[in-house]
């Protein structure tokens, strides 16, 4: 970890100006604040240097990797020369900082920080981009989940054994694992700690699949663990997975699936996301018989999370760009006469209800509650501005990126949409990465 410095001793060491640096310049930076994407922030003779590996409060020697932007340069941390009082030793030693830089497995980029501290870092970044994008103070807190039944003690003292979902890359000799950090390099590994006990037992870390792209392992809850190895193509992409439906449970509620379609990796994350969502719906603004919309709709999670609140004379319409999720979604979503799924792009299915709709369905559209889940680029200008033109009475926006949320909600802002309430949650633990739930009414 190194040893404490006096500001003499840190002066005296201090690397000159590397005028026109190039990438491998080595410098001794002290590290500020926390930026998004999991990277931290140093100042080094006025330029701001993006740091991976490190965490605010530390003073680091680390190496350039990028130094041709006008406006910032990027870094990895070599070694840490005073630890901030919140580094705890890597909860997966493949990741550690005794690693060298290009060996460190990716994924668990807050691993070294401790988990509550790691919660604290998020809400900051949430704050200061719904600060800066969106002009709001808020105080949202980030709040722990728990991991699931089947979780020991530890992993919930440490933030692990969440993940039911893995993906393993595979190198050109066949041999599997996770990437380096930000980078294509295939890592060796020998655990994979974030997982679930069933997956990382099922992991077929020692194992070779020459010709595959990819191997996932997948732990439903309910049924037995699944490997899918991914075939290449001649170009190497990634070739469709024959489909195998499994069964999740959510409470009480199952949902069919494609083994290989999008499900929460978070084991307790449906079921969280769902009680938020129904507990984000104003009430007082939900009309069941309106034109309700579940925007990026999945396999119908969340219009289930409203269908259930709600109650079967709910009508809610699905969309969903996937042709085998919105399959699954119109039987998950089969019990409610009223409810529908769609097999379409969100921009263009809203384009063609605002030009086609008759006055009487823009008044059931414009009598609606909209749950939006869009991708981590978030839902973006054009939807914005067409769900904004539609002008539904409130919109549940459940984000997994910070920054793309609050850039969205200055965007509703500007049809008069203002943030009621904002919950934030650790669905990925030892990750920078935070889920959170808005509400936007008029």
């Amino acid at each position: 970890m190194g040893t404490n410095r006096t500001q003499s001793d840190r002066n005296s060491h201090q690397s000159p100006k590397p005028q026109g640096a190039e990438v491998g310049t080595e410098l001794e930076l002290d590290i500020t604040n926390v930026a998004h994407g999991g990277i931290f922030v140093a100042r080094h003779e006025g330029r701001v240097i993006f740091v991976s590996d490190t965490l605010p409060g530390e003073r680091v020697r680390a190496r350039l990797t990028e130094a041709n932007h006008k406006s910032f340069w990027r870094a990895e941390t070599l070694e840490v020369l005073d630890a901030a009082p919140e580094r705890q030793p890597h909860v997966w030693a493949a990741a550690a900082i005794e690693r060298a830089p290009e060996q460190r497995a990716g994924g668990a980029e807050f691993g070294h920080i401790a988990l509550a501290h790691q919660r604290e870092l998020k809400r900051q970044v949430l704050a200061d981009a719904m600060k800066r994008m969106a002009k709001i103070d808020t105080d949202v807190a980030v709040e722990a989940v728990p991991v699931g039944p089947n979780a020991s003690p530890g992993d919930e003292l440490d933030g692990t054994g969440w993940r039911t979902r893995i993906s393993l890359h595979v190198d050109k000799d066949g041999f599997v694992g996770p990437y380096a950090a930000r980078s294509h390099n295939v890592i060796h590994v020998d655990d994979m700690p974030l997982a679930t006990h069933a997956v990382e037992m099922a992991a077929p870390l020692d194992g070779r699949f020459p010709g595959a792209a990819s191997v996932d392992v997948v732990a439903p809850s309910t049924g037995r663990v699944q490997i899918l190895v991914a075939e290449a193509d001649a170009k190497g992409k990634r070739k469709p997975t024959p489909r195998n439906v499994i069964t999740e449970r959510v409470g009480d509620r199952e949902f069919k699936l494609d083994a290989s379609g999008f499900w929460q990796v978070h084991s307790s994350a449906a079921e969280t996301l769902t009680k938020a969502v129904q507990e984000a719906i104003d009430e007082s603004l939900f009309d069941p018989r309106a034109a309700n919309l579940d925007l990026y709709g999945g396999v119908g999670l969340l219009a289930a999370a409203v269908g259930d609140r709600f109650g079967s004379t709910v009508r809610i319409t699905s969309v969903e760009s996937d042709a085998t999720a919105t399959d699954f979604a119109s039987e998950n979503l089969s019990e409610w006469m009223g409810a529908s799924a769609l097999t379409d792009r969100v921009d263009r299915y809203l384009a063609r209800i605002s030009r086609d709709a008759s006055a009487a369905e823009r008044s059931r559209l414009s009598a609606g509650t909209v749950v939006l889940d869009p991708p981590r680029s978030g839902a973006g200008r054009m939807v914005v501005d067409q769900l904004g033109a539609l002008a539904p009475r409130q919109i549940v926006y459940v984000a997994c990126d910070p920054v793309a949320l609050a850039r969205d909600v200055a965007l509703f802002a500007e049809h008069g949409y203002q943030l009621k309430t904002l919950r934030a949650f650790d669905l990925f633990p030892n990750t920078h990465h935070v889920e959170a739930v808005a509400l936007l009414s008029h």
